[in-house]
């Protein structure tokens, strides 16, 4: 059994580690001018999380048991189709959230 005090230790260490790795990229280096490989990649790193974050959720998505099921599957397909096709986001969400809505109504 944890006590309390054990459960506060763990959370100011872990609210002072998370503060600190934050601290050490926008603090220390907020003011200066980064080189341009550094931002290059930067510009990605948005692009390289989102599926990282996503993809689990389709292939195995806890709503299910872990099973994929075509709703999520007909959605993530045509919001990547229609992302592609379209290059505006808010088409492909719509498009996807019309996919994730309408896929059981027409598969039955």
């Amino acid at each position: 059994m944890i006590t309390t005090v054990e459960i506060w230790v763990a959370i100011i260490v872990i609210g002072l580690g998370s503060f600190l790795l934050r601290f050490s990229f926008t603090g220390l280096v907020g003011g200066r001018n980064l080189p341009a490989w550094v931002l290059r990649h930067l510009r990605y790193t948005a692009v390289a999380l989102l599926p990282g974050l996503v993809a689990p959720l389709v292939v195995w998505p806890a709503a299910t048991g872990g099973t994929p099921d075509a709703p999520r599957m007909v959605a993530a397909a045509a919001t990547i189709l229609v992302g592609l096709a379209t290059r505006n986001v808010l088409a492909a969400i719509g498009a996807g959230a019309a996919g994730l809505y309408l896929t059981p109504y027409l598969v039955g």
